[in-house]
């Protein structure tokens, strides 16, 4: 899981970012509130823990602006602002968490991957992609099926890492070309499609099915 942590206090994103990051997630920091848009726009984060008081632009309106962009990574908000109106605010703004100051640590972690599962995200213990019986080994980037590493070409891995961030639902058959074939402008469209027949046929006895969901794109789930 990659986390954006947008905090100005040196010492405590200091301490976040050494604790989540033995917790096996990808952690980058933002100090600046006028700087904090633009860091989430391009580093595409899982999760976005966001203080309110920052400087250069309150998290408030960080927030506000990231919506009225588009973008819909789930937000904790953390703050010394423990007041209801300020929970409120920071909800009505698009928030979907909220942990004052001060916290505990272990609870902050275990509400960042409570975000992320709700948002589509599947961690299972170290923090690996789970789909049935086939993980995701975050470290590695191989998939297991069971114990056994599944042998899968270079585009078919990257088709089944994008499938399995966000497991029953369907990610557009555009979005997974991009991810499958990146830059490579000769590539027909259609080419996604040999990719996902012969990801089926390896899968086929693995319990888990790849399904098409016309004008969707395509998903991963267990099979009944």
């Amino acid at each position: 899981m990659h986390l954006l942590l947008i905090e100005d206090d040196a010492a405590l994103h200091t301490t976040l970012q050494r604790s989540l990051v033995r917790a096996r997630l990808r952690v980058d920091v933002c100090s600046d509130g006028a700087q904090a848009l633009a860091a989430w726009q391009t580093l595409e984060p899982d999760v976005v823990v966001l203080d309110l008081s920052l400087p250069g632009r309150d998290g408030l309106d960080v927030l506000k602006d990231a919506r009225a962009a588009g973008l819909k990574t789930p937000v904790l908000i953390l703050t010394a602002r423990g007041t209801v109106g300020d929970k409120v605010l920071g909800l009505n703004a698009g928030a979907d968490d909220y942990l004052p100051k001060p916290f505990d640590l272990d609870e902050l972690e275990a509400r960042v991957r409570a975000l992320h599962r709700r948002h589509g995200g599947a961690i299972a213990a170290g923090g690996d992609a789970q789909v049935g019986s086939l993980r995701l080994d975050r470290a590695s980037g191989a998939i297991y099926h069971r114990h056994e590493v599944l042998d899968l070409t270079p585009r078919e891995l990257a088709l089944m890492s994008a499938l399995m961030a966000r497991p029953g639902h369907a990610v557009p058959k555009e979005r997974l070309f991009e991810v499958v074939f990146p830059g490579e402008a000769d590539v027909q469209f259609e080419a996604i499609e040999v990719v996902v027949y012969r990801l089926r046929k390896k899968l086929s006895a693995t319990g888990v099915q790849l399904v098409t969901l016309r004008g969707l794109g395509y998903l991963l789930k267990v099979a009944a």
